[in-house]
């Protein structure tokens, strides 16, 4: 990096005084440019890394002597309390990495539009808009919405033992048919049919379950078209596993 940007500078000096074409100098300036934003973006990328990492091992060093100062000369307890902050660390690592990973195979289903990812009280939420998959007033799957779901439930099989709550979304337009009374009854029917879509896939019932909040719970305001489209929705939403949990009652033991 050091020599391409000397031999730029060098260049750049010489463009007017050596017969250089004023397209070529500008070039050479332009590169030069190009070239000096780069270092200085490397530059910033390895200064936060290093701080990120001056951070954790501060951190780090912090909660050690925290727990030193707790248990004073008691090794053997101070050791497996590290031990187990150690293993909290490592699984919120592997946590993260799945999430990631889950995150990049679901890319090419979120710039096609069949669905979006979104975090909501520290949950990961697949959001399948309910025109891909039912017809308007149906709870029944449409071939193309079992298509598109089965997409989704391939990427997730490696997540199979974890526990699932897909849950069925509304706009505010009521409705009153034959067979649904109202949005509650047609939200929780197509939250059911996913799940029972599921368990035909291969998933345990165990780990699935179904909750309809007809138009209770918009992520849009329902005074436009785009507005109760986004309502319309389906969610399948990934349960943290209590284990992943904090101890709420702050028993040692």
């Amino acid at each position: 990096m050091k020599r391409s940007l000397v031999a730029i500078a060098l260049l750049a000096l010489c463009a007017a005084g050596c017969g250089i074409k004023k397209e070529t100098h500008q070039k050479v300036l332009d590169e030069l440019t190009a070239t000096q934003g780069e270092l200085a973006k490397t530059r910033k990328e390895r200064d936060d890394l290093a701080g990120r990492n001056k951070a954790l091992e501060a951190d780090m060093d912090k909660q050690i002597k925290e727990l030193i100062a707790k248990h004073g000369g008691d090794v053997e307890r101070f050791n497996a309390e590290m031990q187990q902050l150690r293993k909290q660390q490592e699984q919120a690592e592997a946590r993260l990495a799945s999430y990631r990973k889950l995150q990049e195979r679901l890319r090419k289903l979120v710039d096609t539009g069949k669905l979006t990812i979104a975090y909501r009280n520290g949950q990961m939420v697949l959001k399948l808009p309910s025109e891909i998959l039912f017809a308007s007033g149906q709870a029944e799957l449409s071939p193309t919405g079992q298509t598109a779901l089965a997409e989704v439930l391939a990427i997730l099989a490696e997540f199979k033992d974890r526990r699932f709550m897909i849950a069925g979304h509304t706009d505010n337009v009521p409705i009153k048919t034959k067979k649904f009374k109202n949005n509650w009854q047609l939200s929780t029917a197509r939250a059911v049919s996913v799940v029972e879509f599921m368990i035909q896939s291969g998933w345990e019932g165990k780990n699935v379950s179904a909750a309809g909040f007809g138009e209770f719970d918009p992520v849009a305001p329902n005074d436009s078209a785009q507005g109760k489209q986004q309502n319309r929705r389906i969610e399948i939403i990934l349960v943290p596993d209590l284990s992943e949990l904090p101890n709420l009652t702050n028993d040692p033991s």
